[in-house]
């Protein structure tokens, strides 16, 4: 292919373009400045998973106030899909990368200086609404920087790095959290838990720091016109990669359906406020009519599939994976206490009357599990991560591609289904674990198929969308999992069980494929 575009008088599409620039330094720096924006996804969306253990009754939570405090995260998500969207696909990957994950980090220092419940909730919500935009963004990013030959990796490593995001937050709650801690500052109130959310916020901190060293996606800057920017960036990758100089570059020509834009073509700086808004509001309706094609075919059966089938996924799987380390807190509990009886329905019963009685909230108020506690749900991140190891290498195979969606979504229905016949804390983890690793695999292969088979600008709306669907899932799982909960032992199952049998049956008419070129 390269030799192709050489012989062509040395002009080039962007696969090709990309493909000359080879995998080297520049792919293991864009990768190494990914990482923290993934974990900090992670960590966003599970850090009140360890905290209300440790924090439920110092700030009185109630069980349907567990699950907001779950779902106010995803809520923020939600709502600022769209603008994230529109703005990472008119203005920029690398604005969005840098400002967002700063922005973030300051929520999260916010939440962990909270001194109660509905403090709280609100900077957890703008935890979510700002991390939304980064993590769409990132994997949008790392796929427009890497030639279909080593695309299929990229997925790869984002699955890994949220597995090792996962394995960290454990880590760090397995570490910090037993510990007491207790200090004062001024009228603010310092405990562990809140020391532990502070340190969750050095992800996003460290994210939007590192994108500064990095240039714009050379594929949106095609798209958008700018193939004199998009030329230089390919430059500097081929440059960082062959260890030559930009000049030695062999592309001197970009080819794209999109028409040159100068880099400047409506100068601002001496217009009037209306001259300004009127440009606003064009640049406004040219991001409109990007996402056109989305609400037509082929685009739009596609996408209403992907986004039904991802939010019956999620919201079965952040329903079990979210409550899991409660549950092996309740597990703990009862082996201290003696009880014998470590089923589900005695873990759940357990937390659904545990805020009944006032005199219990008040005598419990100092709760620090044991580093005990930790240890399973250590174990659950390792094995996902292992499992991330075993399963990405066998997607070059293409037969095998097409299948695993159907297969692992098959094996899960199963798999939560069967966690209502567990009766210990092994059997627990075993399922557990296996489950949230097939469905990390089913979630990324999602997000990977997108990336691939949806246009440049419409990409990260749609991841967005997607995202947000799954979201929405979350959201509705963790506040109509309580009252499951308080309805029987038998209903969150049935529940679950339901949803990932949708999630089967939309799959059947999807096709999966990583290696095809980027539209």
């Amino acid at each position: 292919m390269a030799d192709a575009a050489r012989t062509a008088g040395q002009a080039a599409d962007f696969e090709t373009a990309i493909a000359e620039c080879g995998f080297g330094l520049f792919n293991v720096f864009i990768m190494i400045c990914s990482m923290p924006c993934l974990s900090a996804m992670v960590f966003s969306a599970t850090a009140m998973s360890y905290v209300m253990p440790t924090a439920e009754c110092e700030l009185k939570l109630t069980l349907l106030d567990k699950g907001m405090m779950h779902a106010v995260t995803y809520a923020g998500m939600i709502i600022s899909a769209i603008p994230w969207g529109f703005l990472a696909d008119t203005m920029g990957r690398r604005l969005v990368l840098i400002s967002g994950g700063w922005i973030d980090g300051i929520c999260v220092l916010c939440a962990a200086m909270s001194q109660n419940s509905s403090q709280l909730m609100a900077f957890k919500f703008f935890d979510g609404f700002i991390i939304c935009g980064p993590f769409a963004v990132v994997v949008s990013n790392l796929a427009e920087f890497h030639g279909k030959k080593h695309r299929h990796f990229v997925m790869l490593f984002i699955g890994l790095s949220v597995s090792i995001g996962a394995l960290t937050i454990t880590l760090l709650a397995y570490f910090l959290l037993p510990v007491h801690i207790y200090f004062n500052v001024g009228e603010l109130h310092f405990h562990t838990w809140q020391i532990f959310l502070a340190l969750t916020a050095l992800p996003s901190l460290i994210s939007g720091f590192l994108h500064i060293f990095l240039p714009e996606s050379p594929k949106f800057l095609m798209s958008q016109g700018n193939y004199s920017k998009a030329l230089s960036s390919l430059q500097r990758i081929y440059a960082m990669n062959k260890r030559k100089s930009r000049d030695s570059y062999p592309i001197t020509v970009l080819t794209d359906a999109t028409p040159e834009r100068s880099d400047s073509p409506e100068p601002i700086v001496n217009n009037s406020i209306r001259e300004r808004f009127g440009q606003t509001k064009r640049k406004f309706s040219d991001g409109l009519m990007q996402l056109k094609p989305m609400f037509s075919s082929p685009y739009l059966g596609l996408s209403a599939r992907v986004y039904c089938l991802h939010f019956c996924q999620i919201m079965c799987v952040n329903s079990v994976r979210l409550w899991l380390p409660q549950v092996f807190a309740t597990m703990q509990t009862l082996q201290v206490n003696g009880i014998r009886d470590k089923s589900m329905c005695a873990v759940l019963d357990h937390n659904s009357n545990r805020r009944s009685n006032t005199a219990v909230l008040k005598e419990e108020c100092d709760i620090h599990q044991q580093p005990d506690t930790y240890t399973n749900n250590i174990i659950v991140a390792v094995v996902g991560l292992i499992g991330f190891l075993l399963f990405f290498p066998i997607l070059r195979i293409r037969g095998v591609v097409n299948h695993i969606l159907k297969v692992c979504l098959f094996i899960c229905t199963f798999l939560v289904g069967g966690l209502y016949f567990a009766d210990t804390m092994g059997t627990t983890l075993i399922i557990s674990s296996i489950y949230l690793t097939i469905m990390g695999v089913c979630a990324s292969t999602i997000i990977g198929m997108s990336v691939v088979v949806f246009p440049t600008l419409m990409r990260t709306m749609v991841l967005l969308l997607i995202m947000t669907f799954g979201r929405l899932g979350s959201v509705t799982g963790n506040l109509l999992l309580p009252f499951f909960i308080q309805m029987s032992c038998w209903a969150p199952f049935l529940w679950l069980t339901s949803l990932m049998t949708i999630a089967f049956v939309i799959s059947l008419f999807l096709k999966v494929d990583f290696q095809q070129p980027l539209n």
